[in-house]
């Protein structure tokens, strides 16, 4: 790669670049600096088909924020730039899916995009894993978007499913997908979530008669009608399963006798997924996959080979002749044995506290398919209220103890948080087993730090708890100029200066503008200007409990006490010999 400057004009974001085609990205986090300095960090770029011009690989939020301060200034500066290989498709993807990962996180229908480019590229999934430095499982889940239809991705993108509803329509047919939005799409349809509707898509006892690979009128067993007659059920699954089966085993010898190399049956707890294989001939080793849905639905996708064989081909090597072996139980054995096995461990775990402690630890750190916990965001549009947070005693303090406790757990001292897991298997076991050799007051001091980053801000529960430990908030915060620029309103200022310099001070300046009342109580707290020093002054909405400083309302931290305190009204009425107390007088 070559390092040169080049002028904003003879610039474009590559079609390779994650953010083209779509809006202009938000830019106002990094504005300010380019403003200031520039632009310093170098974009990737590479040579398009005209002289002298180049399209953006990596770094398009820089050459947007670049452009609005051209468009500001009148004045239009070289940009700096590293050019890649004008060859390398896949090299340039995967320096804009990292390089925006570092600043922006990407949507995962934007990274399967990405990913889906990268494989069609020739990556092969543990390149791609080692490259972002992401476990093979995150990368498969996120390829496995793949199997939806293109609405559903865009109302995952759009923010109008969640990631629950998603992972389990991945395991849907197309079919099954189509009916689950023909009930979205419908006000006055109950539309199946989380595990009703994977209940729903694994068909449980209500298998459709139209999914029957054979004919109804041989079939032994009993069908049932819905109260419309459109479609018929089976009665009973497992009269079913067995007809389906051979069934099966008849349209496999079928492709057989027509040439097929082989026909391989993926049964119910296994899936079918696309992006996994390759489109083979029948003369070139192509086979044929049977996806047996737990629906009862099956699916014959013809001429397929696996990815891996597909590239041993390329190379010229000798596929690999082993085939899959039916598993040893069916998937209704499966659960039975899952859910006896589940009703022994837990009613163990009863005699056995100290491991359910720590294992609810590690499904708070890790999540998994029943546990979702997200860390508080923190989040701030204002630059100056974000480096205030950053940079607080409170938030200084916490990091240090963070720090200690991802060392404690062998995680990544790079890692911003403790929890915030995506709840694979793998994960979740090596740290249950890490957590089994750390003594008690160890695993309270990881649970203190998993507690604070889960503690959503402005709550009724950061109430509660400062209310219950005591906080003073001068232990924790002083003054700075970022709260002073946030008030405008000359009524709270004055009610402020006469908490901060005296009422006589106050009215005395009762119409002056609101930088003079603010340099007032800047000189007081600070004790300039021949000013009495007002030690550790917290303004009235910042202490515990908080209170406001006028009678309009609007005090987000007033309401969340008022909603804790209400909570505590039933319990303060009865005594500790449960019987009820006299109401007390208002004082």
């Amino acid at each position: 790669m070559t390092l040169v400057f080049i002028d904003q004009d003879k610039l474009c974001v590559s079609k390779m670049n994650m953010r083209f085609g779509r809006k202009a990205p938000d830019v106002s986090d990094i504005l300010p600096t380019v403003r200031k300095r520039g632009v310093i960090q170098t974009l990737l770029v590479r040579a398009t088909g005209a002289e002298g011009h180049f399209e953006i690989v990596a770094g398009a939020r820089r050459f947007y924020a670049a452009r609005i301060v051209t468009e500001e200034t009148g004045e239009a500066e070289p940009l700096p730039c590293r050019i890649l290989s004008e060859t390398d498709d896949a090299a340039a993807i995967e320096a804009s899916m990292i390089e925006n990962l570092a600043r922006l996180d990407a949507d995962e229908v934007t990274q399967w995009e990405t990913f889906t480019r990268l494989v069609k590229e020739g990556r092969e999934l543990d390149d791609i894993a080692a490259t972002f430095g992401l476990p093979d499982l995150t990368i498969r889940r996120v390829l496995a978007l793949g199997n939806l239809l293109p609405r559903i991705r865009g109302l995952y993108r759009a923010e109008q499913i969640d990631r629950t509803i998603v992972r389990h329509l991945t395991l849907a047919s197309k079919s099954q997908q189509k009916a689950w939005l023909a009930l979205h799409d419908d006000p006055d349809s109950y539309v199946p979530t989380g595990h009703q509707l994977k209940a729903w898509l694994f068909g449980g006892q209500s298998i459709p008669a139209r999914f029957a690979l054979f004919s109804l009128d041989d079939y032994k067993g009993a069908t049932i009608a819905d109260l419309f007659g459109d479609d018929r059920y089976f009665a009973d699954a497992d009269t079913f399963w067995a007809a389906q089966y051979e069934a099966i085993e008849t349209a496999k010898e079928a492709y057989l006798e027509q040439g097929w190399s082989d026909v391989v049956i993926v049964p119910p707890s296994e899936h079918f997924h696309s992006w996994e294989y390759e489109k083979a001939a029948m003369r070139k080793g192509g086979r044929v996959y049977a996806d047996v849905r737990a629906s009862g639905e099956v699916i014959f996708h013809e001429g397929y080979v696996t990815r891996k064989e597909a590239r041993r081909a390329e190379r010229g090597e000798v596929a690999d002749t082993v085939k899959p072996q039916r598993p040893e139980l069916t998937s209704t054995l499966q659960t039975y044995v899952d859910l006896h096995r589940h009703a022994a461990v837990r009613a163990a775990l009863l005699g056995h506290p100290g491991t359910a402690l720590r294992l609810m630890v590690v499904h708070a750190i890790t999540g998994s398919p029943l546990w979702t916990v997200r860390p508080e965001p923190q989040m701030a549009r204002n630059d100056d209220v974000r480096e205030s947070v950053e940079t607080s005693r409170g938030e200084t303090v916490f990091d240090e103890r963070r720090r200690a406790v991802l060392a404690l757990l062998d995680f990544s001292s790079e890692e911003p948080t403790v929890t915030g897991g995506n709840g694979d298997d793998y994960g979740l076991v090596v740290l249950f087993l890490r957590l089994l050799e750390l003594p008690d007051p160890a695993i309270m001091e990881v649970i203190a730090v998993v507690m604070g980053e889960t503690l959503a801000a402005g709550s009724a529960a950061v109430e509660a708890v400062g209310s219950e430990i005591g906080i003073d908030m001068a232990d924790w915060w002083q003054a700075d100029e970022t709260l002073f620029g946030l008030i405008r309103d000359r009524e709270l200022l004055g009610r402020m200066v006469a908490e901060v310099a005296g009422e006589t001070v106050a009215t005395a300046n009762a119409g002056e503008k609101s930088n003079t009342l603010k340099r007032i109580m800047w000189d007081h707290l600070n004790g300039a200007e021949g000013r009495a020093k007002a030690e550790r002054w917290v303004p009235r909405w910042m202490q515990f409990p908080p209170s406001a400083y006028t009678q309009r309302g609007g005090v987000g931290t007033v309401m969340a006490h008022a909603r804790m305190v209400a909570t505590r009204a039933p319990a303060a009425a009865q005594e500790p010999n449960g019987e009820a107390a006299p109401l007390a007088q208002a004082a």
